[in-house]
């Protein structure tokens, strides 16, 4: 079969995508990917071997209603040369991710009757999601409260998000063996996220003396590339610190770093919870209290609720419940046990498997068409 992926704009409706083209390939189905020009999708799907097709979206900027009719006019464009695509590479389905060029890749499938597959990764619908969800053939959920308040979605399927199998496959060895860290250690991971999160860095770096008063913990601490210098000037680390609290700007191999993890404090980002459900790592999570709908705080509240972690808000980190609740994860063997538990019980690792197995049904629905036409 011939699938096509789209979604642009964040990492996060990226990422997904990514992981299931590396499952449909091993299914030996052949996967081509739609993005905009010049989005980060464009340079990791190329990386990832994915032949590629750009379109231009956008959307538009309320302070500037004239922006409106151009954006408009720029999807219908791009509708139309992702119907002629379409009609030289003849895809069995179509699953979007989320971002603006989803609208033209997806209205171009309906103009088709190319099966449609949306996947969401939050449990807040995004605008494109929630358009085409409208008339798609499967609509394919992480959290299932995302179709809560949402009308006329066609059938939806709780499938988890899918992990990119790199993440998956490092193992403890390894990351402890790249990081230079002793098998008996106990560690903590702290990441913001790819652009890092300057707020959660400075609420770590103030615990430092506490944290490093456990002999046996190490530290990963993974700032974001434009936080380093700032992160490593407040921690002031001593060559005897430095031994034990890693410091990165940027990791490229962070699910080695996960894979080493016993415990992590991060954002709670569509993919970054993913990959921490998927590695089952006990987790202090701090949503990001500015994004759109307050979907952080949404997406950590059904994690907890299923026993998997501790959540912060983000103006609560400067106060003695962040240490607590760290110190907690840190202290407590059990509560970890525990968490980890909960996370395997909710099979995140399979969504990979899972959604394939929607896009598989979607395509043969159309083969079943085309041989009852026939």
């Amino acid at each position: 079969m011939r699938i096509v992926l789209s979604g642009g704009g964040t990492a996060g409706h990226i990422n997904p995508a990514l992981a299931l083209a590396e499952t449909l390939e091993v299914r030996g189905h052949e996967v081509f990917f739609a993005g905009t020009p010049r989005g980060i999708e464009a340079r990791l799907a190329v990386e990832a071997g994915l032949s590629y097709e750009a379109f231009e979206a956008s959307g538009f900027d309320r302070a500037h209603p004239a922006s409106l009719p151009q954006g408009i006019a720029r999807i219908a464009r791009s509708t139309k040369r992702a119907v002629a695509w379409f009609d030289r590479i003849d895809p069995d389905a179509v699953a979007v991710f989320g971002g603006y060029v989803c609208i033209p890749v997806g209205r171009a499938a309906l103009k088709r009757r190319i099966p449609l597959v949306v996947h969401e990764q939050n449990s807040v619908m995004g605008l494109a999601n929630r358009y085409l969800g409208k008339r798609a053939d499967a609509v394919c959920l992480t959290y299932g409260e995302a179709a809560e308040g949402v009308r006329g979605l066609g059938p939806t399927v709780v499938t988890g998000n899918p992990v990119r199998a790199s993440v998956l496959s490092a193992t403890r060895e390894e990351g402890r063996e790249m990081l230079g860290i002793p098998d008996d250690a106990l560690v903590l991971l702290v990441t913001g996220g790819s652009l890092g999160a300057r707020h959660l860095n400075g609420a770590v770096a103030a615990l430092k003396d506490r944290l490093l008063s456990h002999p046996s913990l190490h530290v990963v601490h993974v700032t974001g590339p434009k936080e380093l210098d700032a992160v490593g000037e407040r921690l002031a680390l001593t060559p005897d610190q430095a031994q034990r609290w890693h410091l990165f700007g940027y990791q490229n191999e962070m699910g080695k770093c996960m894979a080493a993890a016993d415990a992590i404090v991060s954002r709670a980002g569509a993919t970054s919870l993913a990959e921490i459900s998927a590695r089952a790592i006990p987790a202090v999570l701090v949503p990001f209290p500015h994004a759109t709908a307050d979907h952080q705080t949404m997406n950590a509240r059904s994690y907890v609720d299923a026993g998997c972690a501790l959540c912060i808000a983000d103006d609560q980190v400067d106060t003695p419940q962040f240490e607590s609740a760290l110190c907690r994860l840190i202290e407590d063997e059990s509560m970890r046990a525990s968490m980890t538990a909960a996370a395997r019980g909710l099979n995140a690792a399979d969504a990979a498997s899972l959604l394939a197995d929607a896009v598989e049904r979607a395509a043969a629905s159309r083969a079943r068409t085309r041989g009852a036409e026939g």
